[in-house]
């Protein structure tokens, strides 16, 4: 059995955690998908929590992963005040697993947001190669944010769970993808990547040269994947990240543990990092 603490990790900069009008608070949360098999623990069953969890941490922008189209119908109708941007990976319409960006209506207009695959053919719908198990995406948007008096760029991914090629394949072409839709603007990518950060798609994501992203955890990073159970033996590893670009600097890091006592709302748990531009 293990012991699980609380995985809080503040970095203070002069500045109320979580409080500063000119901050962003954002989250990645790979919400499972609903799967009837997971008895307790099926979505049902525990949307109820995990959309408390989200609403009392009212993140601004919050990217999710394995979302079912009608998973997020629940969350928008639990949350008030939020917009959605993504498309189902299977059909890019609503079929399928979205890698979706939800942001509040009242922080920030969105600009523009497209999808695409994480395969040879990324503008294919449902498309996937190398050996990826199951197709994935990568969902973005052009965000005004109105406190900021700037556009920023939100990235959200679920990388392959099975196919190692798969994975730095995909982080290489993010890599690429993401200064060619960003340009100059402030860069956030959320996600699910399967890879801690002695893997390659990791070090493939945060090598020197080109274009620079940051990686706000703490060493060593908190685990994030710890299946539904409180108190189980399965083994916990990190393997979601929110990432930022250079214009950021980070104000808090935070990886949530609630529970109901035996099990957590998803089988992962939720990122939170709040940011502010003026960045290195």
């Amino acid at each position: 059995m293990r012991n699980l603490i609380l995985l809080i990790v503040v970095l203070a900069v002069g500045t109320p955690v979580f409080s500063s009008a000119q901050s962003l608070k954002v989250m990645s949360y790979n919400i499972r998908y609903d799967n009837p098999g997971d008895g307790r623990n099926a979505w049902p069953l525990r949307k109820d929590r995990l959309i408390q969890l989200v609403r009392e941490q009212a993140p601004d922008i919050l990217g999710v992963q394995e979302a079912l189209h009608h998973q997020l119908t629940d969350m928008l109708n639990g949350l008030e005040g939020y917009a959605v941007v993504g498309v189902g990976r299977d059909d890019g319409k609503e079929k399928g697993e979205y890698s979706a960006i939800l942001y509040k209506k009242s922080a920030f207009e969105l600009r523009d947001q497209n999808t695409f695959w994480l395969s040879e053919t990324p503008n294919v719908p449902g498309s996937k190669s190398w050996d990826a198990a199951i197709t994935r995406v990568v969902t973005w948007a052009r965000l005004y944010s109105k406190d900021l008096g700037t556009e920023i760029l939100a990235v959200n991914t679920h990388f392959d769970h099975i196919g190692k090629e798969a994975r730095l394949r995909s982080a290489e072409m993010l890599r690429k993808k993401i200064p060619e839709l960003a340009g100059d603007l402030p860069v956030i990518l959320t996600g699910d990547f399967n890879t801690t950060r002695d893997d390659p798609p990791y070090q493939a994501l945060m090598k020197s040269g080109g274009y620079e992203l940051i990686d706000p955890a703490p060493s060593p990073a908190p685990p994030t994947f710890c299946g539904f159970e409180v108190f189980s033996s399965q083994e916990c590893v990190p393997i979601d990240y929110i990432f930022l670009s250079k214009h950021w600097q980070h104000t808090s890091y935070a990886v949530l543990n609630t529970s109901n006592g035996r099990d957590y709302p998803s089988d992962h748990l939720p990122v939170l990092v709040s940011v502010r531009l003026g960045g290195r």
